[in-house]
C-alpha cells in the first residue's frame, strides 16, 4: 500500500515521524501505570498513533465519577463495575487492531513493579499518588530506564521527562513525597477534564519523540493550566545529593513487605493491598464468602456485602472496601473476611 493511503497516513508525512519513524513505533513496548484519567488519554493516543504493544497496569475498577475525565469508559462499564484494565484493553483494541495490549489489573507495589517493567521501552505515568510515582521513579532510576511523570490536580497540571544517568529525577525535584494533608487532592480541588487532555497529550508527544529517536525533552518541567491559558517551562537540575539518582538509595523499591492502604483518589474507598502478590482462587473465595454476605461476580472481580461493609476483591488479593475512607476500619473489614 502507498504510505499516503494507509493508516497512518498524515502522521507519517510528518517529517518529525515519517516511515521510518512509524517503523519504530510499530516496534515499540510500552507501559502505562493507571488507565484512569491521564493513563486513558495517553493509552488512546499512543495506540491510534500505532505504538506495537501498550502495557496497561489498573488497580482499580469503573465507577460513575470517572466519566467526567476518563475517556476510554462509558455508562456500561461503570454499570458494571469492571477493572479499568479489562474495559481500557476492549476499547483500545477496537480502535486499532494492529496493536498489541496487555493488561493486568494489579496493584504497583515494590513487589511486583521490577517484574512490570520488563521488556518495556518506556514506562508512562497515569497514577493519582505519590507513593506510586517515587516507586516508578526508583525502578527507572536502577534499572536505567525512561519514564514520563504527569499530575493534574484542579485547573493544572505539570508534565517531565525523566531519563535515568543523564538529568533529574523525581527526586532531584522532591527528595521526599509530601505528608499526607500537606497537598491537594481531586477530592479538595476537583479536577479539570480539558486539563487531564493537555497534560496526557504532552506525555503522549513525549513518548513519540523518544520512542522515534528524537531529543527527549528530559531535565524540564513543564506547568500548565488551561484554564488560564497559562503554559511555563522550568530548566532543573540533577542533583548529586539526590537520595535516588545521586545517592541510589532506592527507599521506596525497598518497601517490599509493607502492606498498603491508600485512600482512592475521588472515591469514598480504601484499597488494602498484601504485601506480597497473590494468586487468589476466586471461585473458592466465592464460595466462602457467599457463607457471609451477599457476592457478585464482574468480569475477573467479586463484590462482596456483608453488614458491616462492602469490598470488591481483585484476584491479586488486594480489595477496595467502599464506602469509607477509614483505613483501620478497612483494614479490619479485610482481615475478618479475607485475612491477613
Amino acid at each position: 500500500m502507498n504510505p499516503s493511503e494507509g493508516r497512518y497516513a498524515r502522521q507519517q508525512i510528518l517529517p518529525e515521524i515519517g516511515i521510518e519513524g512509524q517503523r519504530k513505533l510499530a516496534q515499540s513496548n510500552i507501559l502505562i501505570i493507571g488507565c484512569g484519567a491521564l493513563g486513558g488519554f495517553q493509552a488512546e493516543l499512543l495506540a491510534r498513533a500505532g505504538v506495537g504493544t501498550i502495557r496497561i497496569v489498573d488497580r482499580d475498577i469503573i465507577d460513575i465519577t470517572n466519566l467526567q475525565r476518563q475517556i476510554l469508559f462509558d455508562e456500561k462499564d461503570a454499570a458494571a463495575h469492571i477493572a479499568k484494565s479489562e474495559a481500557a484493553a476492549h476499547r483500545l483494541r477496537s480502535i486499532n487492531s494492529e496493536v498489541v495490549v496487555e493488561t493486568r489489573a494489579v496493584d504497583v507495589t515494590p513487589a511486583n513493579i521490577e517484574a512490570l517493567v520488563t521488556g518495556s521501552d518506556l514506562v508512562l505515568d497515569g497514577t493519582d499518588n505519590f507513593e506510586t510515582r517515587y516507586l516508578i521513579n526508583d525502578t527507572c532510576v536502577k534499572h536505567g530506564m525512561t519514564w514520563i511523570y504527569g499530575g493534574v490536580i484542579g485547573t493544572t497540571g505539570m508534565v517531565m521527562v525523566i531519563r535515568a544517568g543523564s538529568g533529574p529525577c523525581l527526586r532531584c525535584l522532591m527528595p521526599n513525597k509530601p505528608e499526607p494533608g500537606s497537598f491537594e487532592t481531586c477530592d479538595t480541588s476537583g479536577v479539570l477534564n480539558t486539563a487531564v487532555g493537555v497534560v496526557a497529550s504532552l506525555q503522549a508527544t513525549a513518548a513519540l519523540r523518544i520512542l522515534t529517536g528524537t531529543e527527549d525533552l528530559g531535565g524540564r518541567l513543564i506547568s500548565v493550566d488551561p484554564w488560564q491559558g497559562t503554559f511555563q517551562t522550568f530548566t532543573l537540575k540533577k542533583s548529586d545529593q539526590c537520595p535516588c539518582c545521586g545517592l541510589r538509595q532506592f527507599d521506596y523499591l525497598t518497601s517490599a513487605e509493607i502492606s498498603w492502604t491508600t485512600v482512592m483518589c475521588g472515591r469514598n474507598a480504601v484499597q488494602v493491598t498484601p504485601p506480597r502478590s497473590l494468586e487468589v482462587d476466586m471461585n473458592a473465595l466465592r464460595t466462602r464468602l457467599q457463607q457471609a454476605g451477599s457476592v457478585t461476580a464482574s468480569g475477573l472481580l467479586l463484590r462482596f456485602k456483608a453488614a458491616e461493609g462492602e469490598m470488591v476483591l481483585f484476584p491479586d488479593g488486594r480489595a477496595l472496601v467502599l464506602n469509607t475512607t477509614d483505613q483501620a476500619r478497612a483494614r479490619n473489614l479485610y482481615a475478618r473476611y479475607i485475612g491477613t
